[in-house]
């Protein structure tokens, strides 16, 4: 990986106070930016599976369509998943579904924007994630042995900290 940050990472946990104790970090203070993070992530299936996702033909409907509306969904609500999380006002979400026939998966890749104290990487993991869950749940009838993989941010913009970025 290639850190291109303007501030070293932090030494530290944040959201541990100093006897230990969990909290949620202070952002009181914090310069409002805009923040852009960009995560990814793929779920490998049978050739069969892939098929019918393509096809159009699964029972429970568009499969990519649904998990696109899913994946937009679960980033509005990661501050009620995450106990630490700050609730954010997220000015903008694309999801982008493709798949990949030569090695019979679904690639996911979110990008979650907005303006403000704290960035929105956790929005972003929490999009794809989602997204691969809905594919896996519209199409577990027909293949429980789906693996979800390489869930990961990207990139990420603005802040205290700069610009970070992730190479293959």
């Amino acid at each position: 990986m290639t850190d291109t940050t303007s501030a070293p990472p932090s030494d530290h946990l944040t959201h541990f106070d100093a006897s230990g104790q969990a909290h949620m970090v202070d952002v009181g203070a914090k310069q409002e930016t805009h923040r852009i993070a960009v995560a990814s992530g793929t779920i490998r299936m049978k050739p069969e599976t892939l098929a019918i996702i393509t096809g159009g033909t699964a029972k429970k409907g568009d499969v990519l369509g649904i998990a696109r509306i899913a994946a937009i969904m679960a980033s509005k609500r990661t501050s009620d998943l995450i106990p630490l999380c700050h609730p954010l006002a997220l000015t903008r979400v694309t999801v982008d579904l493709e798949t990949d026939v030569a090695n019979s998966s679904v690639h996911c890749k979110a990008q979650v924007e907005t303006f403000g104290k704290t960035g929105v990487e956790m929005e972003a993991l929490t999009a794809v994630q989602v997204g691969l869950l809905t594919v896996y749940d519209m199409c577990k009838a027909v293949d429980r042995g789906m693996v979800m993989s390489d869930i990961r941010v990207m990139e990420k913009h603005g802040g205290k900290s700069g610009d970070w970025s992730a190479t293959s």
